[in-house]
């Protein structure tokens, strides 16, 4: 279900993802990574990109440990509201997957609105325009597609400079065209959809962008786990001074202050890759694999998809829950942690998380091999 929205003559194919690395055997392109978790998106982008994070705003503490006990060398910016853009370094690759409690179909489905956690969109955008990187990674869950969308009034708005007459002149013939009860385009303040918004707005920043919605059943996971993802690439110089995103400048003056969770100082050292484990998982992907009686004993109707997931992962499934005389089963970390594909350990032994913490995060988290199979789908 891949649906683009293309500059004519614009195009960009998987060659656009390869490149060297610099003389030190550093990746050379940067990450900046938004709304981080615990860096499944950064993984996935690493991954493709052959590219290295160097810094991340994460607001949640326990889960900014986690991003930094696997990043070391990259200080957290915090809360993102408050960040001076003008004093971040520049980087070519901008990820976030922005707060999608207002725009999910099991919430009261606020929308894309001023106020809203999901509005959070709006300082992302802001970021975008002040840091220019050359390409921008999306995520977040299926309401995207369906919730709406509020755009602040901006100054100098005028609703009655709007087209007066009707689009069909009198007489005219009238087609059995969709109606638009919301007279969409007409008002800054009607709603949109809310992925509509979010592309309108790349758009307007001259990027040129591409979405994708897919299940993580599709890389073999045992769940659906349905999320949108985009990818979108700057095409036309943005000249200095523009003005035209002047609606979204409504974050707190001055810089926020750096949580810099750095253990040890950068350096140009080779580092060890964090992602090689993604190649293997992506190579196993398709495998023909068969669960043996003892799965079946275990998981029953589940055993074709846990036997799936371990052939993939090239990990054996964890105990599922947690037994607790006073509140029953409970969700297992661990557990979860396997659900999403993660190596062994990535937030259960990161960062002296609670159980609670742990499951949060997980829950809030990307799975890194569904956004490897979306940003490959996105690129070709």
């Amino acid at each position: 279900m891949l649906n683009e929205a293309r500059m004519p003559g614009t195009t960009f194919t998987g060659a656009d993802f390869m490149h060297d690395l610099d003389i030190s055997g550093e990746p050379r392109l940067r990450i900046g990574s938004l709304f981080s978790g615990y860096g499944g998106l950064d993984l996935a982008v690493e991954h493709v990109f052959n590219a290295t994070t160097v810094w991340f705003s994460e607001l949640n503490a326990p889960v900014a440990r986690v991003f930094s006990h696997h990043w070391p060398e990259a200080p957290n910016l915090g809360d993102i509201t408050a960040i001076d853009w003008s004093q971040v370094e520049p980087v070519d690759i901008l990820i976030g997957g922005f707060p999608c409690q207002d725009v999910s179909t099991v919430g009261k489905r606020a929308g894309l609105a001023p106020g809203t956690r999901s509005g959070l969109w709006a300082h992302m955008a802001v970021a975008i325009d002040a840091l220019q990187p050359e390409w921008v990674v999306i995520e977040n869950v299926r309401g995207l597609l369906s919730s709406p969308a509020t755009r602040p009034s901006a100054e100098g708005d005028n609703h009655d400079r709007r087209n007066p007459g009707d689009a069909s002149p009198d007489g005219a013939t009238l087609r059995n065209v969709e109606p638009d009860p919301w007279h969409l385009g007409d008002y800054a303040t009607r709603p949109l959809r809310a992925l509509g918004a979010v592309l309108g707005d790349l758009a307007d920043l001259r990027l040129d962008a591409g979405w994708i919605g897919l299940p993580a059943s599709l890389v073999g996971a045992p769940h659906q786990r349905f999320r949108i993802f985009a990818l979108a690439r700057r095409t036309v110089p943005h000249p200095a001074g523009d003005g035209l995103i002047a609606r979204w400048r409504d974050s707190r003056p001055g810089a926020s202050e750096t949580r810099d969770d750095c253990a040890v100082a950068p350096d140009h050292r080779l580092r060890p890759p964090r992602t090689g484990w993604l190649i293997e998982q992506e190579n196993r992907i398709g495998d023909a694999v068969v669960a043996d009686r003892r799965t079946v004993q275990r998981w029953g109707r589940y055993a074709d998809a846990i036997t799936r997931w371990e052939h993939i992962t090239g990990r054996p499934a964890q105990a599922p829950a947690l037994l607790n005389d006073a509140d029953g089963p409970r969700p297992a970390p661990a557990f979860v942690e396997w659900l999403m594909g993660l190596p062994t350990g990535w937030v259960t032994d990161s960062g002296d998380l609670t159980q609670n913490q742990q499951i949060t995060a997980l829950g809030n988290g990307v799975l890194p091999l569904q956004a490897v199979s979306a940003l490959s789908l996105l690129a070709a």
